[in-house]
């Protein structure tokens, strides 16, 4: 546990710029506090006490609003900033040094049996609200931004955005919708709404 501890402090204090003492990190970051329930959920897990295991998880959801199966499989390197939101499903696999924000969704697509969560490899980062879904694997060094929804695996160093999200090459800039272009559209719909109804 305290080799545990020492890593979250080391992980939490190179990636959030607002951490400012090991004090503060133990009593304040819900990630590491759900990450320490997590392992010793998933330790009863390993040992077959499945029901144990199951309660500390939901106990260490109400504590923390991050839900995390006891089956899922996580580095003591993973940081989770800030973390309300946050689901990991049961075959869920997650490598070194992997950030995940609030939101985040490691979920499966259907109810097959056997691997159905996604695998994470080492230095991902996955923005905020992003959902990953099924059994793919997300390769070392990839970035997932906020609010993409991924179903496909991702290449080791590439960054996925988008609803489905899709691969960008590197420094591309994402367009943004134009709403006024959008509004036009919606009142020229609504107004041929009307004239059919009338």
């Amino acid at each position: 546990m305290f080799r545990f501890l020492r890593t979250q402090i080391r992980v939490i204090r190179e990636y959030d710029p607002a951490a400012r003492s090991a004090l503060e990190i133990i009593l304040c970051y819900p990630g590491l506090h759900c990450l320490a329930m997590h392992r010793q959920a998933h330790w009863l897990w390993k040992k077959k006490c499945l029901l144990l295991a199951r309660i500390i998880s939901q106990i260490n959801r109400f504590l923390t609003g991050i839900e995390i199966h006891p089956g899922a499989n996580i580095h003591s390197s993973c940081f989770i900033d800030h973390g309300m939101g946050i689901v990991i499903g049961e075959t869920a696999v997650i490598g070194e040094n992997v950030r995940i924000y609030h939101g985040v969704t490691l979920g499966g697509t259907g109810k097959e049996k056997g691997k159905r969560h996604p695998t994470v490899g080492n230095d991902v980062l996955i923005g905020a609200r992003a959902t990953i879904l099924g059994p793919i694997i997300i390769g070392d060094g990839a970035k997932v931004g906020a609010g993409a929804v991924v179903l496909d695996p991702v290449a080791p160093g590439r960054t996925v955005v988008g609803l489905r999200a899709e691969p960008v090459a590197r420094g591309h800039r994402v367009p943004r919708c134009n709403l006024s272009e959008l509004q036009q559209r919606l009142e020229q719909l609504e107004r041929k709404q009307q004239e059919t109804e009338g």
